[in-house]
């Protein structure tokens, strides 16, 4: 940590680069830009948006609105975690922010950001209150996963109690998100990095291809010695779901996957199959609560549909991996026996 505080803050003004990726989100992603121009940095904001090969018109619109933004336009979908890669070696910045194309940033909240990470070195990751369309504040941090709070998901102790720090702990339900406080993870929709972190850590994984990075990014932070921080003293609205909106179950399928690579990645081979078998159990039980839901508010019949299709495709998509885990270590085991 020595050689990267000694490039840390001094009394020089300090630059912010805007990192936004974005697919087929062009109505969310000019809005986006339009509130970032609005914010008041005395070092600059250099903007950087990240086309992942959309069809919807979205990097002409934001070259011809917003000319002064630089677009980069991939030739395909690399994803979230690359796709911001590509954007933080493009950029220039003390600060990297890297924001969502459906977020909507409030005025003041770069600069008290910008203020808060100057005065307190140790922060690799800083994360603002992000509150919904209607001024709800949304959750925007975590706890690491581990098997226990997973199996609260699952069983929906967490929404049945969800002032217990117990069963409440890996989505926080028990905190409003009203104070300033170290956590595991701030989820991806609004960062802002330190560069002289990010030198140490490294970039986002890019086997993360939509969901993950952000629990996986944050623990290498957190696991350096570079603090991981939510900030309630700024604020953007997030409208959630620009993307993966058009086509809800195999972004739903991406982040079974991607849940099954950070605990590859981080814990052993039979914590990762408990974890399958976890999972499993979350989305047969969600199964059985969108049967009963049907059945008696005929309705909510669209809403119960689309989740009877997630849960139904997690639940096939499970048992295949669990099939094809079993296959992989039999077949090590005849090669080792060989």
């Amino acid at each position: 940590m020595s050689s990267a505080r000694a490039l840390l803050d001094t009394d020089r003004t300090m630059s912010i680069s805007v990192i936004i990726v974005s697919w087929n989100a062009r109505a969310f992603l000019l809005k986006c830009v339009a509130s970032i121009l609005e914010q008041r940095v005395a070092g600059g904001v250099e903007i950087i948006v990240v086309d992942n090969a959309s069809s919807d018109g979205s990097p002409d619109a934001v070259a011809e609105q917003f000319p002064a933004v630089r677009v980069l336009r991939n030739d395909k979908n690399y994803g979230f975690a690359k796709g911001n890669n590509i954007g933080i070696a493009a950029s220039s910045g003390d600060f990297l922010f890297l924001i969502n194309s459906d977020v909507v940033v409030r005025p003041g909240c770069f600069e008290a950001m910008l203020g808060y990470l100057a005065q307190h070195p140790g922060i690799g990751v800083l994360g603002p209150r992000i509150v919904g369309a209607t001024g709800d504040v949304q959750r925007s941090c975590m706890s690491y996963p581990t098997l226990g709070n997973s199996l609260s998901r699952a069983l929906a102790l967490d929404s049945l109690f969800p002032s217990s720090r117990l069963f409440g702990g890996q989505l926080l339900t028990y905190w409003q998100h009203d104070d300033t406080r170290a956590v595991d993870v701030i989820n991806g929709c609004f960062w802002a990095v330190r560069r002289a972190a990010l030198a140490q850590v490294g970039l986002l994984d890019e086997r993360f291809r939509i969901y993950g990075e952000d629990v996986d990014w944050c623990k290498r932070f957190n696991d350096d010695g570079w603090k991981v921080v939510f900030f309630p003293g700024a604020e953007a609205l997030h409208y959630g779901g620009a993307s993966s909106a058009n086509a809800p179950v195999k972004f739903h399928l991406e982040m079974q996957r991607a849940n099954y690579q950070y605990w590859q990645k981080h814990h052993s081979r039979l914590a990762a199959g408990a974890f399958l078998l976890v999972n499993l159990l979350h989305h047969v039980v969600r199964l059985a609560g969108d049967a009963v839901r049907y059945a008696t508010r005929r309705h909510a019949g669209a809403a119960s549909g689309a989740a009877f299709a997630r849960s139904t495709a997690s639940i096939r998509w499970t048992m295949a991996t669990l099939t094809a885990t079993g296959s992989a270590r039999r077949l090590q085991s005849s090669e080792q026996s060989l």
